[in-house]
């Protein structure tokens, strides 16, 4: 029995990335709800915001290291894992690179691999909307390569889930675009064109809650998406005006775009965009299909949410870092 009197199966949970921006939204509701949840972070201040939330404990640990992840999930119920990156370097020959193959593959295998050796039978994990090995990126790729590990064991029961890009109060996306319009009078931009279907970071958190203590979601995969389709182009105007700061937007043909994301790739502090990102947008991330009832929400639109943040906050949120 939990805080709030509601009998679960899943009690206690190990929250991999939970001090990152999904992962924040996520532990706050698991905290809502009643659930014992532990973050795990290489560093502890990156964490200090969820000291607040009641049930939440920090623990300082290298979740890459096989031996403090079984010490992680001692007494656990159910771990989920939230890793992932956006930028990493190719390797010759390879689908992908080392950052890549570290985050997304070998992490879950031995999150996998630990979970069946501690009796840890319940395993939610993160992916990408457009996972698949044959994609046009090395990111895309490595989703697809970390489903597969991630629902490689029989004895660990696995869902996993696909959202397009994540929208809300911390995010690095339209803060990002509303951020270099307070700075540009023009803004160039890669794959104008692109498609996308934002999904509400609540909506990412909810559907995870809703999943873990529903067997039917078992062994499936779900996409994530918002009520709308947009074009990179409408993403990046509409940010522009919620912050105030609507700036004529230019779209590059293709040998441009890669110039300019070679450039930002290499931008002081860190890759704000880069050609591997633009090889994702190849391919619109665009769901199949509405939101599956099995998760038992209402998409939420955009235009609830984005203007609230965006025009109140600016770009740096403090209450919820930005780690993914």
């Amino acid at each position: 029995m939990n805080t709030l009197g509601v009998e679960r199966k899943y009690q206690s949970l190990l929250v991999i990335g939970g001090s990152g921006f999904i992962g924040s939204h996520l532990v706050a509701q698991l905290s809502a709800a009643g659930y014992s949840t532990l973050v795990p972070t290489r560093h502890e201040e990156n964490a200090r915001h969820l000291l607040v939330l009641p049930l939440v404990d920090i623990e300082q640990a290298d979740v890459h290291d096989e031996r403090q992840l079984h010490r992680l999930m001692a007494g656990v119920d159910a771990v989920i894992n939230l890793v992932g990156i956006l930028h990493g370097k190719p390797a010759d020959g390879a689908a992908y690179g080392k950052a890549f193959a570290r985050a997304h593959v070998e992490l879950p295998k031995k999150i996998v691999a630990a979970c069946a050796a501690c009796g840890v039978h319940r395993y939610l994990h993160m992916s990408a909307l457009g996972a698949d090995p044959h994609a046009p990126s090395m990111y895309q790729r490595s989703k697809a390569d970390g489903e597969a590990a991630a629902t490689a064991n029989p004895l660990v029961s696995a869902t996993i889930f696909r959202p397009s890009v994540v929208f809300g109060e911390g995010d690095k996306f339209l803060n990002m675009f509303a951020s270099l319009q307070r700075k540009f009078p023009v803004i160039p931009l890669g794959a104008a064109d692109a498609k996308f279907q934002p999904v509400f970071v609540g909506d990412v958190a909810t559907a995870f809650i809703h999943a873990l203590e529903n067997d039917h979601t078992i062994g499936r995969a779900y996409e994530l998406a918002g009520p709308k389709v947009y074009t990179l182009r409408e993403l990046v105007e509409l940010s522009g005006s919620y912050a105030g700061q609507r700036h004529p937007v230019i779209g590059l043909p293709p040998s441009l775009a890669r110039l300019q994301a070679w450039f930002l790739e290499h931008a002081p502090g860190g890759p704000i965009m880069s050609r591997d990102n633009l090889d994702s947008m190849q391919i619109d991330n665009v769901a199949h299909a509405p939101m599956s009832a099995d998760l038992d929400l209402t998409p939420t639109p955009l235009e609830a949410i984005a203007p609230l943040y965006l025009a109140a906050r600016g770009t740096h949120i403090d209450s919820f870092r930005s780690k993914r």
